[in-house]
């Protein structure tokens, strides 16, 4: 039975746009962009066998003192006061300290060499310490921007302006899902109120909507609107999205356009999410063992341990890209005072992940991750702060072929830069990108006539620090 009234197809219709589509079709081929299929059936990673699944991205927002942390410097301590080399500091943008005596600053917290590789921590962390034979610890990371918001756009894009798509959307649009009932790619946020998060750090720029960051909550429910309304079965819910998704298609057939096929996708992950999440953020099933591990109770309590949890169970669950924001840490006056109330909230629930993972043999093809934005001055800041800094900052990275136990690179006496293996941004996204197979040079999105990349046109991978 013909029914022209709910489709209104005639000869003349069809013609007509078969012509369109064939002339789309040519027009794409002119400049060379590739339809939504074409440039998924383009795309073919690994390149090579990757050494991580997924990654678990620890976020200290705000940009986290080295000198507090992973980066023990004497001389620091020895010239406390007094003036900093000018031979430094000459040319370089400092965001506050522009007008300012630029005198060292050295702070009494103590650090001691750990484990068998002797790496020094600082004493401020004393569960990571007893895993700093799994720490591959950074102390050159270098960035381009000097203040907290491009420096973040730039740390999870690549690019110091807005609208690029962030890492963990380049590794869902690379490697494609895990998982059918979650995300692929998650954030979760903690900490304090103080310097915003811009959500263009998880946004999906100009990839399918699907690769977009999606944000839980870390304590009640993860997400809202869960439940469905009284009245409504699953039954019915899912009839309901098999006939939504029937008209999607034959919009998308008719006009081609990917976000339909996103929305599709979306209209099923969000039907699948309402028995996954609440599942997920269920911790009565954990051992009592291991909730004292990361300090938390049978519920998400919204504490960065308890984010953790969600965490370790989110990558075991297939979910690929996990990026857990601490907020805090800009400390432009009692740095002391407060780097000891962050690393006190941090310290046991990234322990406990790393000592979690490990115990359940999921360290070694996860790629744990922790850093902020930025490093900090050796310079005070009001007598007691430090100002942001770009050319040395703390990171450090576990699991996932990266090499155990080690440091990379090292700072002048003052820890002002690098003095041997700088470790730049774009650097760090492509030792990720080959951790997790990908060669970052052909992880590519073709958009308005150009080909994109994590990268841009730089990065080079760092070999010393790969296991």
């Amino acid at each position: 039975m013909n029914h022209p009234d709910i489709l209104d197809v005639t000869r003349r219709h069809f013609f007509g746009r078969s012509a369109s589509g064939i002339a789309a079709a040519a027009l794409g081929s002119m400049l060379g962009e590739p339809s939504s299929a074409a440039s998924s059936s383009q795309r073919s990673f690994p390149n090579h066998p990757p050494k991580a699944k997924r990654v678990i991205y620890l976020y200290m927002s705000g940009g986290p003192s080295q000198f507090e942390t992973f980066d023990d410097k004497p001389m620091l301590r020895e010239l406390n006061g007094k003036a900093i080399p000018k031979s430094l500091t000459d040319g370089v943008k400092l965001a506050f300290l522009q007008y300012e005596a630029l005198k060292c600053f050295g702070t009494d917290v103590g650090f001691k060499p750990c484990g068998k590789s002797g790496q020094k921590i600082s004493n401020l962390l004393p569960h990571l310490q007893t895993v700093a034979d799994d720490l591959c610890v950074v102390r050159t990371l270098q960035t381009d921007q000097v203040n907290h918001d491009p420096a973040h756009t730039f740390m999870n894009t690549g690019f110091s302006i807005a609208g690029r798509p962030s890492m963990g959307s380049w590794l869902s649009y690379g490697l494609g899902a895990e998982t059918e009932d979650l995300p692929n790619f998650v954030v979760m946020r903690s900490g304090p109120l103080g310097q915003p998060i811009p959500t263009t750090a998880w946004h999906n720029g100009f990839l399918p909507g699907k690769h977009q960051g999606v944000e839980f909550y870390g304590s009640e429910q993860p997400l809202n609107y869960l439940k469905s309304p009284t009245g409504i079965n699953a039954t019915s819910q899912a009839e309901t999205i098999r006939s939504i998704e029937s008209l999607n298609r034959l919009h998308h057939d008719q006009v081609d356009d990917p976000e339909i096929l996103t929305r599709i996708n979306q209209y099923e992950l969000a039907f699948q999410m309402q028995t996954s999440v609440p599942e997920l953020a269920e911790f009565s099933s954990e051992s009592a063992t291991t909730r004292q591990l990361y300090g938390v109770g049978e519920k998400p309590d919204g504490s960065f341990g308890s984010n953790c949890l969600m965490a370790r169970r989110m990558a075991e669950r297939g979910v690929r890209f996990i990026q857990l924001y601490h907020t805090g840490w800009d400390h432009h006056s009692g740095v002391v005072k407060g780097i000891t109330a962050r690393t006190k909230e941090v310290d046991q629930g990234c322990a406990a992940l790393l000592k979690d993972l490990k115990q359940r043999g999921m360290l070694e093809d996860t790629l744990v991750i922790w850093g902020g934005e930025f490093g900090r001055t050796p310079m005070s800041q009001g007598g007691s702060g430090r100002d942001h800094h770009t050319k040395s900052g703390p990171l450090w990275m576990a699991g996932g072929g990266v090499k155990p136990g080690c440091s990379y690179g090292a700072t002048d006496d003052f820890g002002f830069t690098a003095t041997e293996d700088p470790f730049h941004v774009h650097d760090f996204h492509a030792t990720v990108l080959h951790l997790l197979g990908i060669n970052h040079k052909r992880l590519t999105f073709r958009y308005k006539g150009f080909h994109f990349r994590l990268t841009n046109v730089h990065g080079n991978v760092i070999e010393k620090v790969l296991a």
